[in-house]
């Protein structure tokens, strides 16, 4: 959006008569408008949080939040979080329900975000939830269990972060796939560490760059006895990606919005706003965080996605 000049007036001394064959200067504002995650018509897995990021600063974060809806079927109640005054994210107090369809609704055309500053949006954008996959990474065992309908499918040998360069504990969501990347370490403050044109099978988890990937650069014997990676979580992989392998299956089996979770790492637990963390948070200091009260029932003082074990 084309931000407009702030509001002009007259002044100055003498009379409020307009000079014959003036024209009033018109009012002026900026405009501001929330650019969300998932897309339109996606199809998103049970761990997804709605995640709205606004090209203007937020003053009247009252205002705006209830501006912005979420609906679902079957229903569930759902509550914002702000993180700073250009990002509300939005999830409901546990991982939503496989099959259930979901309603964004922006009703912000009109609304004062701050002085002189107006959103733009009416829309609806809907999306599903697919089945519901969880995959617990035990930092100690070295080991990925995926399980999806409370089912294990798989348990695939990893390596994790090193003693120099440990994983996050906690809930991650999935919020990028690149069957293929550039991963150099200048990016992340590693230096010129590393630098690897060809990543493949790379799926995103923290905006501070913790992926689940392919690695074919690593002797097979690592996987599921050593721990050697950057932070991420390194899967056996063959260069160009390998769609029989154990990183391009768990690629192909993973969508967007799918919870990875990670346990027993030497280090601290995610930021609820380093990616999409906020599962990391209890209920209740979940919807501290709104700037609408009394909205959200409390279920309890557990951080949700507990029941399914994991943490970078």
């Amino acid at each position: 959006m084309l931000a407009a000049a702030a509001l002009l007036l007259t002044g100055g001394c003498g009379g409020g008569r307009q000079p014959k064959g003036a024209e009033a200067p018109a009012p002026r504002h900026d405009t501001f408008i929330g650019y969300f995650s998932p897309e339109d018509r996606s199809t998103v897995g049970t761990g997804m949080i709605i995640s709205l990021r606004f090209n203007r600063h937020i003053a009247d974060r009252q205002a705006v939040e209830r501006g912005i809806t979420v609906s679902s079927v079957p229903a569930q109640t759902v509550a914002g979080h702000w993180f700073g005054d250009q990002r509300l994210d939005l999830r409901p107090a546990d991982f939503w329900r496989a099959g259930t369809r979901i309603t964004l609704s922006l009703r912000l055309r009109g609304v004062r975000g701050a002085p002189e500053t107006y959103g733009t949006q009416s829309k609806d954008v809907t999306f599903t939830v697919g089945r519901d996959q969880r995959s617990t990474v035990d930092s100690v065992e070295h080991t990925m269990t995926v399980v999806r309908g409370g089912r294990v499918l798989r348990v695939l040998p990893v390596t994790v972060g090193s003693e120099q360069h440990t994983t996050y504990n906690g809930i991650m969501v999935i919020s990028e796939k690149y069957l293929k990347t550039r991963m150099s370490g200048r990016t992340v403050g590693f230096g010129g560490e590393y630098d690897i044109p060809d990543v493949p099978h790379a799926m995103r988890l923290t905006t501070s760059g913790t992926f689940v990937h392919g690695n074919y650069w690593t002797p097979p014997q690592v996987f599921g006895h050593e721990n050697v990676s950057h932070g991420c979580i390194g899967l056996q992989d063959r260069k160009g990606g390998g769609p029989d392998t154990p990183a391009g299956w768990f690629y192909a089996n993973s969508i967007i919005g799918d919870a990875v979770r990670v346990v027993d790492s030497d280090d601290r637990v995610v930021d609820p706003d380093n990616g999409l963390g906020g599962w990391n948070l209890t209920w209740p200091q979940w919807t501290a965080g709104s700037a609408v009260s009394g909205t959200a029932p409390d279920p309890g003082d557990v951080a949700p996605g507990s029941g399914s074990g994991g943490s970078r």
